[in-house]
C-alpha cells in the first residue's frame, strides 16, 4: 500500500473496534465543542473558575484521546499525521531555543488537528452523525434561549464574568449586561436584526459560534446524501439562525460558497486545490488596492489588515524569532502562522491542508474544497480562532473520516 495516497473507500469497511472507538467519540468531540458553557455555569454558580480550570479541560480531552489512539496502534494510514507532527515538533523545539523559552503554541494546535484527524479516521458515519447532531441540537436550544431570553441566558452563563475570571480580560460594561464585549453590535456591520446583540450561545463569544456554522456547511455539503432528513433540517435551521443573529460577514459568503460548490466541486479536479490559499491571498491583495486605507472591523478593514502584514514581514518575524508577540496577531490567521511557526510552517500546514483529504468520490472533493475555503478564508479576516479545539475538533473529525468514508449508496 501506497502511504499517504488517497484511499479506495469500497475497500473499506466498519468493524468491531471501530464501532467501539465510536463510544469515545460520542463523548469526547461534544466536550471538546461545548466545554465552555459547561464551565461559565460552574464559574457563576458554584465557584469561581481561573485558566488553568480551562487548560486542564482542554489537556484531559487531548490527552485522553491520544492516549486511546497510541494504545490501539497507529496503522500506515497515519503517516500523513505522523509526518505533520514531527515535522511541528522540530519547529517547536527550533522556536523554544530560538526565543529563549518553551514555545508550544502552535505544536498544540498541530496536535488537536492531528488527534481529531486520526480519530475520524477510526469513527464510522453513525458516531460522526451522532456528534453533530448533539451538538447541533444544544448548540440551537441554547442559542434560541439567547436570543429570545437573553436575561435567563445571561443569569444562566454570565459570559463577562467568565471571561474576566479565566482570561483576564477586562469586560467592557454596556447597558449592565452580563455577555461578553464582543456581543456589541458593531457599527459598520450588517444585521438581520432578530437579535439585539451579537449571538455566541454555549461558546460564549461570538466568533467560534460563527465558525461552527462554517463547520457545519463542510458537513452538511459533504455528506448531504447520507445525512437523515431530521439532520438536515436541524443543521439548516442552526446555520440559518446563527447566520440571522451572529452578524458574520465570512460565513455568510461561506455557506453560499458551499450552495454552490455542492455542484461544482465535484467537477473540479484535484490539482486546483493547492491553489485555494495563492487565490484568496490575491484576492486579499486586489481588496487591498482598491481599499488601502480600510480598518476596523469591517470585511474589507479586517483583509486590508492581513494584507498590511504580509507587506510588513521581516526577516524576524519570517523565522519566527520573536514567537512572544504572536499574540497580537489574532486577528490575522496568516500572520499568526508565521510569527508562530516560521515562514516554513505555514507552508507545511498549506500543503496539509490542500493534499491531506481524500479526493476520490464526489463527497470526498466537497469535502476537500469547502475544507480550503473555509480554512484560507479564515486566516484572511480571522487569527487564531479556527485552531480552537471548540471548532477543530469537529472539522478535523469530519475530514478524518471522509478519508475512509463509505461511497454514496444513494
Amino acid at each position: 500500500m501506497n502511504i499517504g495516497t488517497l484511499h479506495d473507500p469500497q475497500t473499506r469497511s466498519v468493524s468491531e473496534p471501530v464501532r467501539q472507538h465510536g463510544r469515545l467519540v460520542r463523548v469526547v468531540v461534544p466536550l471538546a465543542v461545548m466545554y465552555n458553557g459547561f464551565l461559565a455555569i460552574i464559574n457563576a454558580h458554584v465557584m469561581p473558575l481561573g485558566f488553568a480550570h480551562v487548560a486542564l479541560v482542554e489537556i484531559t480531552l487531548l490527552f485522553v484521546t491520544l492516549l486511546y489512539l497510541l494504545y490501539r496502534g497507529l496503522s500506515e494510514e497515519a503517516l500523513p499525521i505522523v509526518a505533520l507532527v514531527g515535522f511541528f515538533a522540530l519547529v517547536m523545539l527550533y522556536t523554544s531555543a530560538a526565543n529563549g523559552m518553551l514555545f508550544v503554541d502552535f505544536f498544540r494546535n498541530v496536535l488537536v488537528i492531528a488527534v481529531f484527524c486520526q480519530l475520524g479516521m477510526t469513527t464510522d458515519g453513525r458516531s460522526l452523525a451522532f456528534v453533530f447532531r448533539v451538538c447541533c441540537l444544544f448548540i440551537l436550544s441554547v442559542l434560541l434561549v439567547e436570543i429570545f431570553f437573553t436575561s435567563l441566558y445571561e443569569d444562566l452563563f454570565y459570559p463577562a464574568l467568565y471571561f474576566t475570571n479565566t482570561r483576564g480580560l477586562e469586560q467592557i460594561a454596556f447597558g449592565g449586561a452580563k455577555i461578553f464585549q464582543n456581543a456589541i453590535n458593531i457599527p459598520g456591520r450588517f444585521s438581520f436584526g432578530l437579535s439585539d446583540h451579537r449571538t455566541s450561545s454555549l461558546f460564549l463569544e461570538q466568533v467560534s459560534l460563527a465558525n461552527f456554522s462554517g463547520v457545519l456547511c463542510v458537513y452538511l455539503v459533504s455528506r448531504f446524501r447520507q445525512v437523515t432528513r431530521f439532520d438536515r433540517v436541524l443543521i439548516l435551521v442552526t446555520v440559518a439562525f446563527i447566520l440571522l443573529t451572529n452578524d458574520s460577514r465570512s460565513m455568510l459568503a461561506f455557506s453560499l460558497i458551499c450552495l454552490f460548490g455542492y455542484f461544482l466541486f465535484p467537477k473540479a479536479t484535484n490539482g486546483i486545490r493547492p491553489l485555494i490559499m495563492p487565490a484568496i491571498i490575491i484576492a486579499g491583495a486586489l481588496v487591498y488596492l482598491m481599499r488601502p486605507d480600510a480598518s476596523g472591523d469591517t470585511f474589507d478593514g479586517r483583509i486590508v489588515l492581513t494584507m498590511k502584514g504580509f507587506f510588513s514581514l521581516d526577516f524576524i518575524e519570517l523565522l519566527a524569532l520573536d514567537a512572544r508577540n504572536v499574540a497580537s496577531f489574532a486577528d490575522s490567521g496568516y500572520i499568526y502562522v508565521i510569527n508562530a511557526s516560521t515562514v516554513f510552517g505555514l507552508v507545511a500546514f498549506w500543503l496539509f491542508v490542500s493534499f491531506y483529504p481524500a479526493g476520490q468520490t464526489a463527497a470526498q472533493k466537497r469535502c476537500a474544497f469547502a475544507l480550503g475555503i473555509f480554512i484560507f478564508l479564515n486566516m484572511m479576516i480571522g487569527g487564531t480562532a479556527i485552531f480552537s479545539i471548540k471548532v477543530a475538533a469537529l472539522l478535523w473529525l469530519l475530514v478524518g473520516q471522509m478519508r475512509v468514508a463509505e461511497p454514496e449508496t444513494h
